[in-house]
């Protein structure tokens, strides 16, 4: 779908400039170097599962305003809300992995870092830009403002109504309307995912956050899948390699070390560990100068 893709297209089309930090722990840490990889989870499992939640919120909302204003298609309107909230929970799966413009925020360590055991990992963006050209992956950046994500949501649901009309004869029963529906709706859920993958609620701007958003998962596309515990439930991901020659280290630019109430000596650990894995960040490691709080 043409527009469609379009509109995708022009939402990916920015690109990062300096350096883009992962926020993990130490644990994390140890995986990312060891495997040369990090995970990408599955959209729907990101946040506390309310990623794709919000983008279902908005486009519930729109839908509302256009059925209340009288729209012209309200059966195709009520019957897009219904698809999606299924598709939320059941549709395809879609990973991405996180990165962060800004590597010393107090959020974020609050976040990663119970009992001293952050670290933010600083990358070339040109080198996380090659990484994701090499395994097919997009790079977004997340869109949190509500106005730009109100019509954008409007410009989706505009395209929606568009292709239907198109096949309209006007002598359909409601089976075969719902099969138009259906249609239109398959082919719009690959993009209508990777829009949704960048779309965050406000109250995260300041995190500034970049995505690399893999392909999505189907049989004709069959990922090694794997599955880790958080939240009380399984989250699916798949590994995303942080190298473009196999026998390379991972390339670093910058660390920070979240806080801790052992600076010096976690500081030369690290430095230690990071040697031995052949690992030389271009800016050096840097502490965050963040009083160390324990909870």
């Amino acid at each position: 779908m043409r527009e469609f893709e379009e509109l995708t297209y022009t939402l990916f089309a920015d690109r990062p400039r300096g350096v883009l930090y992962h926020y993990t722990t130490l644990t994390g840490l140890l995986g990312i170097v060891n495997s040369r990889t990090l995970w990408a989870s599955d959209i729907r499992y990101m946040n506390d599962s309310a990623e794709l939640k919000h983008a279902g919120d908005l486009i519930r909302q729109e839908v509302q305003e256009r059925i209340t204003n009288g729209s012209h298609h309200p059966h195709l309107l009520g019957a897009f809300v219904d698809w999606v909230t299924h598709r939320i929970t059941n549709g395809h799966l879609l990973f991405a992995a996180s990165f962060r413009s800004h590597g010393n925020l107090l959020s974020q360590w609050r976040g990663y870092s119970s009992h001293g055991k952050g670290v933010s990992l600083g990358f070339s963006s040109d080198y996380i830009l090659a990484c994701a050209h090499r395994q097919e992956f997009q790079i977004g950046k997340c869109i949190y403002e509500p106005k730009k994500q109100i019509r954008l949501i409007g410009q989706v649901i505009d395209v929606i109504e568009h292709e239907v009309e198109g096949l309209l004869s006007g002598n359909e029963d409601r089976q075969q309307l719902t099969d138009i529906y259906m249609s239109v709706f398959e082919r719009v859920e690959v993009d209508l995912l990777r829009i949704a993958a960048i779309l965050k609620h406000p109250s995260f701007r300041e995190e500034r956050e970049w995505r690399v958003v893999s392909p999505v998962w189907t049989e004709k596309r069959p990922y090694a899948l794997q599955f880790r515990e958080a939240n009380a439930m399984l989250v699916p991901y798949i590994e995303f390699d942080l190298v473009l020659n196999p026998e390379s280290p991972i390339l670093l630019d910058h660390l920070y070390l979240g806080p801790t109430s052992n600076i010096n000596i976690s500081m030369n650990s690290m430095r230690l560990f990071l040697g031995q894995n052949n690992i030389e960040p271009k800016l050096g490691i840097e502490y965050c100068q963040i009083p160390y709080r324990q909870r």
